[in-house]
């Protein structure tokens, strides 16, 4: 949440000629209301499936750079799905957090107690994450553009 997914993976698009698109728009394209009313009306589980059908569908029909929620790798199916593609882990820590949301946005996992909740999140996600990464990128104290550059390096997707 707040790492720079969508800025990072708009500029990666560019660089590479490619096209852009994220699962979480998606979603609320799809669903006409915001990913907080959704897990607000239905639930985090009903959410989860969702979010599942949408990164299936994705992974499916687009060929370009993919945005996927925080969520996501949540599920062993999806994280089967992205085995063998190149996946980008944008990382920061929790002051970098609280730097770029304030943690305070409309973050439905996040409403009691932001700091605390994130490191949760975070301590139950990040070996997810790094079970499927190709590269790990730091964003902290970082622009967009420097951690495209480097993602670039990282993903061994730069023109020589």
């Amino acid at each position: 949440m707040g790492v720079g997914k969508s800025t990072v993976g708009r500029l990666l698009a560019e660089r590479l000629g490619t096209g852009y698109r994220d699962t979480d728009d998606d979603i609320v394209a799809e669903q006409g209301r915001a990913i907080a009313e959704i897990f607000v009306d239905e639930g985090e589980p009903a959410f989860r499936a969702i979010e599942k059908a949408a990164v299936t569908r994705a992974l499916a029909e687009h060929d370009g750079v993919l945005a996927l929620g925080g969520g996501s790798i949540l599920d062993a199916d999806t994280r089967a799905l992205l085995a063998g593609q190149r996946v980008l882990y944008l990382s920061m820590d929790v002051e970098e957090a609280v730097k770029r949301t304030g943690l305070n946005a409309a973050r439905p996992l996040l409403a009691v107690n932001p700091r605390k909740q994130w490191r949760e999140l975070m301590e139950a996600r990040r070996s997810l994450y790094e079970s499927i990464a190709t590269a790990v990128v730091a964003t902290d104290g970082r622009t967009p553009e420097e951690v495209t550059e480097i993602a670039l390096d990282a993903l061994e997707l730069k023109e020589a």
